[in-house]
């Protein structure tokens, strides 16, 4: 697999959760500096971060933004860890550029999660470095006073898809579920946005990534459809072609394809 499906937050304040973090079973964890650190820990966290990265640990850093009091001692130790990949908060383009430039080449993964955001998607999704985007449906609706069932953002998620298309990137990353003990509406929150569009989801707990991994990859009848797709398309060499009674065209060869890339193993 070669995008995570799940990315677990672990608070850069305990170091203490980092190992296990990192065992939980998510694709990827990201050291939080920025929302689970009060403003007087913020350098203590900074520096428990630094040493998990100059000993070999990995993992994404989620930053504090742009025109914080902390954006900048954050990218300074990020200069010294080469392989740590970037979350960027409030990913407008101005904060882009400005990581960007401090951290050229680095792969960044943009939250949106600001009205702001939401109207430059497209900008910033062609921003350089930008390697994802993830919604940060939390702070999102905080920013544009709404207080929704979830389902109701879906018009957001679909413009964070469609720039993400645009842009020649991976599928998206959904946000976060707060219920941390309803795993059967978690599964049916992947299932939907999976079906919008999405590849990945935001976990705050290693109980959520079981059903997160689960819901993000291709399940057996998914994987078995794919490859009669690919087989009879190979075997037409070019021809029109059916397969369980339904005419297959270029598009849903692509789409056989990535199934199949995404399989686990």
């Amino acid at each position: 697999m070669t995008d995570p499906r799940s990315y677990l937050f672990v608070p850069g304040l305990r170091p203490d959760r980092f190992a296990k973090a990192a065992a939980a079973g998510a694709d990827a964890i990201i050291l939080d500096l920025e929302d689970a650190v009060g403003p007087d820990q913020k350098d203590e966290a900074r520096a428990h971060v630094s040493s998990w990265l100059a000993d070999g640990g990995a993992g994404l850093v989620r930053i504090n933004g742009e025109g914080t009091p902390w954006f900048e001692d954050d990218l300074a130790m990020l200069s010294y860890a080469s392989e740590a990949r970037v979350m960027v908060p409030k990913a407008e383009p101005s904060a882009l550029a400005a990581v960007a430039a401090r951290l050229p080449g680095r792969p960044l993964l943009a939250l949106v999660e600001t009205a702001a955001g939401l109207a430059s998607l497209r900008e910033a999704a062609r921003m350089p470095g930008v390697a994802r985007l993830a919604f940060g449906n939390l702070d999102f609706s905080a920013d544009m006073g709404m207080d929704p069932p979830d389902p109701a953002l879906d018009p957001a998620r679909f413009e964070i898809v469609l720039a993400s298309r645009l842009a020649g990137l991976p599928p998206p990353v959904d946000g976060v579920r707060v219920e941390l003990e309803d795993s059967d509406g978690l599964s049916a929150d992947v299932l939907r946005v999976r079906a919008l569009g999405f590849g990945g989801k935001l976990c705050i707990h290693p109980a959520q990534v079981g059903p997160v991994n689960t819901g993000f990859s291709p399940s057996e009848a998914e994987l078995a459809w794919a490859a009669r797709i690919e087989t009879a398309m190979a075997e037409a060499a070019g021809a029109a072609v059916r397969v369980d009674g339904k005419m297959v065209d270029k598009p849903l060869l692509e789409k056989a394809r990535r199934i199949l890339a995404n399989a686990p193993g």
